[in-house]
């Protein structure tokens, strides 16, 4: 790799600006002149033959090019910040952006909770949560922690934490079984309407448990596919057909009646949750806080 002495110029600036929202605010936060943060960001632009901008008298926004560099340029100087702190001997303070992915039904039923008492714990930390069921590039999109629904992680660098089991659910509504029947056993399922999950990898077929503790694999032909839970969960009760859900999905569905679960004298399904984040030798003192809060208020 050939030697550049410029690499990292105009890196810290740029930052400030994306995060401060203007060149004003971030002139005024950095204790430079308006005129010097906008020279640095076109050298840096005219460096790297590319806009990281859109700007106007107005509005500021980044391009697609500048999203992805202001990502990967955030790590770096959170990395050296940390690196500077070790080597200085200063206690690292729990602070700046901390950004978590989580899959919306467990954020609103699990994270919502308890994520006033963590804001007031740590007054210092700017938690950007995106609610999103998609499983995200959690390097290449510049988060610091997703939480994961999933039978089983693919292998990655990544490291990975349980946060506690659940375990799958196949539920109908009374009237769809009513007009449909019940099915007695996970094969039956290929006659019936079913309502998927469209993030879910073989979106043709469902993994269930037999009572021999065998994985099967059920064909199932879908009316409705959709990418959110929820909406799943609102079909499933308006008698659209049968879905799979994680238990911690529900609340009191079933036993108020609005719900049958199929399928109880079968082994359960389990599905675990987890926090995942980037392998790194040195863990920030934000992420590290998030990891240990969130393990000792859901843990099991």
């Amino acid at each position: 790799m050939a030697f550049n002495a410029a690499l990292f110029d105009g890196m810290v600036i740029f930052t400030e600006v994306v995060n401060s929202g203007s060149f004003t605010q971030a002139a005024l936060n950095s204790g430079h002149s308006t005129s010097y943060i906008s020279k640095e960001i076109n050298k840096l632009e005219a460096r790297l033959g590319i806009r990281l901008l859109h700007r106007t008298t107005r509005t500021l926004s980044l391009t697609p090019e500048g999203e992805l560099y202001f990502q990967q340029c955030q790590q770096l100087i959170e990395d050296a910040q940390v690196a500077e702190n070790a080597i200085t001997g200063q206690q690292e303070k729990p602070q700046g952006r901390l950004k978590v992915s989580c899959p919306v039904s467990f954020g609103l039923s699990n994270l919502r909770p308890i994520l006033s008492q963590f804001t007031e714990q740590y007054p210092e930390i700017v938690l950007e949560l995106d609610l999103n069921d998609r499983k995200i590039d959690i390097v290449a999109e510049g988060y610091d922690v997703a939480i994961r629904a999933s039978k089983q992680l693919d292998d990655s660098s990544l490291i990975s934490r349980r946060i506690r089991r659940s375990y799958a659910v196949v539920i109908a509504s009374p009237d769809y079984l009513q007009k449909h029947g019940t099915p007695k056993h996970p094969s039956e399922l290929s006659q019936h309407k079913t309502i998927s999950y469209s993030y879910i990898r073989q979106g043709n077929s469902w993994d269930l448990i037999d009572q021999d503790g065998q994985t099967i694999h059920i064909p199932i032909k879908s009316q409705v596919v959709t990418n959110n839970s929820y909406m799943e969960l609102a079909l499933c009760m308006a008698g659209q057909g049968i879905t799979i859900l994680p238990h911690f999905h529900l609340h009191d569905e079933v036993e108020q009646g609005k719900l049958v679960a199929l399928f109880t004298d079968f082994p359960r399904l389990p599905i675990d949750i987890f926090m995942v984040y980037p392998s790194r030798k040195h863990m920030s003192a934000k992420v590290r806080c998030f990891l240990d809060f969130i393990m000792e208020h859901l843990g099991d």
